[in-house]
């Protein structure tokens, strides 16, 4: 007897503990599968965990104001009040993605506080040079960058028609024609180049009082973007802000828009410090932020649920490898309380040492895979521009945490199946446990929460249905988890008929299956959940894109598209004079905020919304109009999607109230409704009226129907450095995290679903290790090596075609209430994705019960069983 062993009996209880730490060892191999699931789990969690909390610490780059000790600037948010159900009166927020203005006046205010060194006015507004789109700015804010704009040759304008251009754009002396103007009209003016700097290309500086005269031409008179400022020596940031603030306040000055503000939307001027600053430069990086929070904790919520129920089913199997041996011990006498002792500090010491080793593999791997996961959120331009995501060296320590959960899941699960071992009666200890009236009834209540989620989910719209959705499938699924003996029970009278006819192989699947039925539904469970889980992750995002494209398709009707940098803004009406032009419509896309209530709680939605040109608009694009007209479209109405406007319960001639990206609020007259609001947008606005409200008229681009036998030649005339496109790609909408939530659900699937195929692969692998007895057996009884090659693949087909069918019904109910909802058809999913997840599943649970058989399959004879 070895020394640990002798040591065992002495402090746990004789023979008991003995052959518990025996047998500890002996299944060590089983724990294999224990060790990739909480590798896996640690590696998925530790890498939420740190882009969680590099989101949580994300903030706008500071490039333009770096130079700046302070930065006055609009509020970028809208607030909405409202009371819930039952509740006191919640206020909720939302980011502005177009930039809200300072009164030019407070620039005078600043300048008298204390402390204040200089206060510079940054202005910004688009031109074209030379057909290429630029900003042009005061060179006075180069000031304002953490180093002054550097001159190559030349001198800083001064002058009214003279500018400095970037490196290579022209040179010292040389003439360059500035394009300008509004949304209706376009000036252009010669300006002589005094000097080239080594600042962006695409910027142009005028002078200061230039500057301020083009954006005054632009219809912004007495509006600044920004005011830096410059403070003294040994003035302290907190002190700057507090002193700037309380003189702004003490002028009761507010940014522009707060005259069109909201009742209870507050709109003060802003005073940013430190690493605020950005965000008067860089828009959308803030407002992304929460998003990017939500979808992670949404994520980091599945994968911990997914973890729980995967570890849990994977640590439960390999316990169930001893399962003779303590039903042995049961049989000989051993009490509840010396298995309960012996057993479960034996099993428990070794879950601990597998799941610490583990988990700490999965951390040390989280670094390196956030990594990887922000170079393809950047990659496919999922993160807006400006928004930094820090990862500070102390932030490498939060997968220790996550790594603790999953050493915490694995212990009680451990314990949990060591007690239940402990509590099995001697006489029922040899044979395998029913599973109790409990469980199922449990299942069955998990299955009807997810039925009544999936209803939910048909009622809501947008964002509340999707989660209603995704709850739904997660609790059918645990549902179908705790259901499984009785499913399999199920699926094998199905299965079991045709099986029995495919020879003596397939009667030895179809007994071996219907005998081992809790076996069978461990198997099955993990096939269902990747299943179920994949088609609802990819199902919902793939058919609001078929849908969406479809209807973008149907609501072309142009021949042409013009757009281009360099197109003015009037070129609509140029393009509409040109002969054989049947029509043409000018197309801007942005955003609006629409209050509300989802489930009764105040929400701020943010939406992307197109502005349209409404003369003869139906001969460009067609919107299905069913009440009303959009030939009356101008500033002051709205034509809205007959989903949203059943959603507001609105009709041509009512009124709708909204938020535009500026954060002012209209009360605008329906003059229509459209069905395709999936491809176009909820909301469609005049061009004037949406293009008023954004930082910068956006690119033009203009759809036009010609006339039978016209060319689209001529259009390339009209408008010099143009781009003409034929047969041009479907106007449609897209939300501003759409890329961002396209990545992460890619992310999601692949990970979860590598996850569950390795529960697929452990699972199958532990029972096929623990049938070795049982193959030896058969081949003792005279079943050669190739009836059971091809009872096992039957086995492995029925489990496969069992979990596929329940997986696909789990998903069926939640993804069609989602899809009826959301984009008013059946769901849709690529057949490539499809034959996919068959073929995976397939051929994970076929290697998965072959591969460790060949060993009891191997020779003439069966080899003894140890």
């Amino acid at each position: 007897m070895k020394r640990g062993d002798r040591r065992d009996v002495v402090r746990g209880g004789g023979v008991v503990a003995l052959l518990a730490a025996r047998g500890a060892r002996t299944h060590r191999r089983a724990w294999a599968a224990v060790f990739a699931a909480l590798a896996l789990g640690s590696l998925l969690l530790g890498t939420l965990a740190l882009a969680a909390g590099s989101a949580a610490l994300g903030h706008a780059r500071v490039e333009r104001y770096a130079g700046a000790d302070a930065v006055v600037a609009g509020t970028q948010s809208t607030r909405y009040t409202a009371k819930p159900w039952g509740s006191e009166a919640r206020t909720v927020r939302a980011g502005l993605t177009e930039r809200v203005r300072v009164p030019a006046r407070a620039l005078d205010v600043v300048r008298q506080v204390p402390g204040v060194r200089a206060a510079v006015a940054d202005v910004a507004f688009p031109v074209t040079v030379r057909g290429s789109a630029a900003t042009g700015r005061p060179w006075e804010a180069t000031r304002l960058a953490s180093a002054p704009a550097r001159l190559l040759e030349g001198q800083p304008p001064t002058g009214a028609r003279e500018i400095v251009v970037g490196e290579g754009v022209a040179r010292v002396g040389d003439r360059l024609s500035i394009a300008y103007g509004t949304t209706s009209a376009t000036e252009t003016h010669t300006y002589t180049v005094t000097g080239v700097s080594a600042d962006a290309r695409r910027t142009v500086h005028f002078s200061r009082d230039e500057a301020h005269r083009l954006v005054e031409r632009a219809g912004r008179a007495g509006e600044l973007d920004a005011i830096g400022v410059l403070a003294d020596s040994g003035v302290p940031d907190d002190v700057l802000r507090t002193r700037v603030r309380d003189a702004l306040d003490a002028a009761h000055l507010r940014d522009v828009s707060a005259p069109h503000r909201a009742d209870g939307d507050p709109a003060p001027l802003r005073v940013l410090t430190g690493d605020a600053r950005g965000e008067a430069e860089f828009l959308a990086a803030a407002p992304a932020r929460m998003p990017l929070l939500q979808v992670l904790a949404s994520l980091a919520s599945v994968v911990v649920l997914v973890g729980v129920l995967v570890v849990t089913s994977t640590v439960a199997q390999a316990l169930r490898q001893r399962a003779r041996e303590l039903a042995l011990l049961r049989a000989v006498g051993a009490t509840p309380w010396q298995l309960r002792r012996a057993v479960g500090r034996e099993v428990g010491r070794e879950v601990g040492r597998i799941a610490v080793l583990a988990a700490a593999v999965g951390a040390g791997g989280a670094v390196p895979a956030y990594l990887a996961l922000r170079a393809l959120l950047v990659e496919r331009g999922a993160v807006p521009e400006g928004l930094e995501l820090p990862f500070p060296p102390w932030l490498a320590a939060a997968p220790l945490g996550t790594a603790g959960l999953m050493v915490l899941i694995a212990w009680l699960t451990a314990l949990g199946c060591c007690a239940r071992a402990a509590r099995t009666r001697p006489a029922e200890a040899l044979r395998e446990e029913a599973p109790g009236r409990a469980r199922q009834l449990t299942g069955c209540v998990l299955l009807g929460l997810g039925a009544a989620s999936a209803g939910a989910s048909a009622l809501q719209h947008g964002a509340a249905a999707a989660a209603a959705a995704s709850a739904s499938a997660l609790t059918m699924v645990i549902g179908c988890a705790l259901l499984g003996p009785w499913l399999a029970r199920g699926a094998m009278r199905v299965l079991g008929a045709p099986m029995r006819r495919l020879g003596v192989g397939g009667r030895l699947a179809a007994s071996a299956c219907t005998a081992n039925a809790a076996r069978l539904g461990a198997a099955i469970t993990p096939v269902v959940l990747v299943t179920a889980f994949v088609l609802v992750q990819l199902g919902g995002g793939a058919t609001l894109g078929h849908e969406a494209a479809a209807q973008a398709r149907d609501a072309a009707r142009a021949d042409v598209a013009v757009s281009g940098p360099g197109v003015p803004y009037d070129a609509v009406e140029r393009i509409r004079r040109l002969p054989g032009v049947a029509a043409a419509t000018a197309v801007a896309h942005g955003t609006v905020v629409v209050p509300g209530k989802e489930l009764g709680e105040p929400s701020l939605e943010r939406l992307p919304v197109l502005g349209v040109t409404a003369h003869q608009l139906a001969r460009t694009l067609d919107l299905a109009v069913r009440e009303g007209s959009t030939d009356g479209l101008r500033p002051g109405t709205v034509a809205v999607g007959t989903d949203r406007a059943r959603t507001l319960g609105v009709r041509p001639g009512d009124h709708v109230q909204l938020r535009f990206g500026d954060g002012a609020e209209a009360r605008l007259r329906v003059v229509a409704t459209y069905e395709r609001g999936l491809a176009l947008g909820d909301f469609l606005f005049s061009y004037e009226e949406l293009t008023r409200h954004m930082t910068a008229p956006p690119p033009v681009r203009v759809l036009a129907a010609l006339a039978p036998g016209a060319s689209p030649a001529s259009l390339s005339t009209a408008v010099p450095g143009a781009r003409v496109e034929r047969d041009p790609v479907p106007e449609r909408v897209r939300a501003e995290d759409q890329a961002l939530g396209d990545v992460l659900t890619a992310v999601a699937v692949t990970a979860i679903g590598g996850f569950t195929v390795i529960a697929v692969l452990s699972t199958l692998t532990l029972i096929s290790v623990g049938r070795g007895p049982e193959l030896r057996q058969l081949r003792l009884a005279g079943a050669d090596r190739r009836r059971l090659r091809r009872m096992l693949l039957l086995e492995s087909a029925a489990t496969a075609t069992a979990g596929l069918s329940l997986g696909t019904a789990t998903a069926a109910l939640p993804l069609l209430a989602f899809a009826l909802s959301a984009a008013g058809r059946l769901p849709w999913l690529p057949p490539g994705q499809g034959a996919l997840i068959v073929a995976v599943v397939v051929l994970t649970t076929a290697s998965a019960t072959l591969l460790p058989a060949l060993r009891a399959l191997r020779g003439r004879h069966p080899v003894a069983a140890r």
